[in-house]
């Protein structure tokens, strides 16, 4: 059965809706800290929330998330037996203190200094250890607790890690199947396409990070595809309709949310809804300024696709970017006609 999972920041834990709570096989708390090698979360203030969750649905499983973009620490942490062992020992704690059901490690991302975090030529075999560590710190607590990791959706996270090794001491590996273009190019194109698009210059896909990670030696069942509830804006595009790549004058920085998107720009305010059908991604254009997100369309094709390839299921970041209140029940409508398609 495919898991549901999604991104709840630690504020709006109290603003989940009981339908939505229902709808979730997992949430995972974003986010906890690593301090001196010690797993941090404020989290006293949430308790309320926490007990409210396990009213309303008291399967679903509530996992901290550890890390997140910039987040360091981790490589730090990583890089001592004694480093990897406290941080194993302070995760373990804050989950029997809060009553949780595992650990996300969102390390982004080994070996790599991009967001300006730590890094050592020594992360590649240190993230193993490290998973390895966090695992035996809850097996020891307990049984049944979940470890996990938020992986980067392309080919540069398997190549910076042993993702055959570590997939060992792990449920699942989430894709982060988004952000797949925009931040660094000038170039409009789709930040969470399932397949390549005819008019893209890059290849990063959902497919392209499954298939990586599949060689990589990770197993298919433990394999989640994320989706994005917000968008990446490019604006001062040049070349007239239909915008899809074309240069622009600004990278594709963070665009509205998908609630916003509904509200204000879905065929609205001059914006225009395009379909790429061999991207399987729709996007926005006003003839100057394009904008890439996720709809139900696009995400019943991801759905879909994890189904066909027996996939762990679905992720998405992040529940407070939905203001129409729709697409978790979407997606978990779509999850469960897909494993009622599965068992005729």
């Amino acid at each position: 059965m495919m898991k549901l999972i999604g991104y709840v920041g630690t504020r709006d834990l109290s603003a989940i809706k009981e339908e939505d709570i229902r709808c979730l096989d997992v949430i995972n708390i974003a986010f906890g800290q690593v301090q001196d090698a010690c797993v941090v979360w404020a989290g006293q203030s949430s308790r309320p929330a926490l007990e409210r969750i396990r009213r309303v649905h008291p399967g679903v499983k509530i996992l901290l998330s550890v890390g997140g973009w910039g987040a360091d620490g981790f490589s730090q942490a990583a890089l001592t037996a004694r480093g990897r062992e406290s941080m194993a020992e302070s995760a373990a704690a804050l989950v029997t203190e809060y009553g949780l059901d595992g650990i996300d490690i969102d390390w982004e991302y080994p070996g790599m200094a991009l967001a300006g975090i730590g890094a050592h030529a020594k992360d590649r075999e240190n993230f193993t250890l490290l998973l390895q560590a966090v695992r035996e710190g809850l097996d020891a607590v307990g049984s049944g607790y979940l470890l996990t990791i938020a992986a980067g959706g392309d080919s540069y996270f398997t190549r910076q890690t042993n993702m055959g090794e570590a997939a060992g001491f792990l449920d699942y590996v989430q894709l982060m199947t988004y952000d797949l273009q925009g931040g660094f190019q000038k170039v409009t194109g789709h930040h969470a396409a399932l397949y390549p698009g005819a008019c893209s210059l890059f290849d990063a896909c959902a497919d392209k990070a499954v298939k990586a990670f599949l060689e990589a030696g990770v197993p298919a069942e433990k394999l989640v595809v994320g989706v994005p509830f917000y968008s990446r804006k490019w604006e001062g595009v040049k070349g007239g309709v239909p915008g899809l790549g074309q240069e622009a004058e600004t990278v594709g920085g963070y665009g509205p949310d998908y609630g916003s998107l509904a509200a204000d720009y879905i065929d609205k305010n001059g914006f225009t809804r395009y379909w790429d059908g061999e991207a399987l991604s729709p996007y926005l254009f006003d003839g100057s300024t394009f904008i890439s997100y996720e709809d139900e369309e696009s995400m019943a094709h991801k759905v879909r696709y994890a189904g066909e390839k027996g996939l762990g299921g679905i992720m998405y970041w992040e529940y407070c970017c939905d203001g129409t209140g729709t697409l978790t029940g979407f997606l978990r409508r779509e999850l469960d006609r897909e494993a009622a398609h599965e068992s005729i």
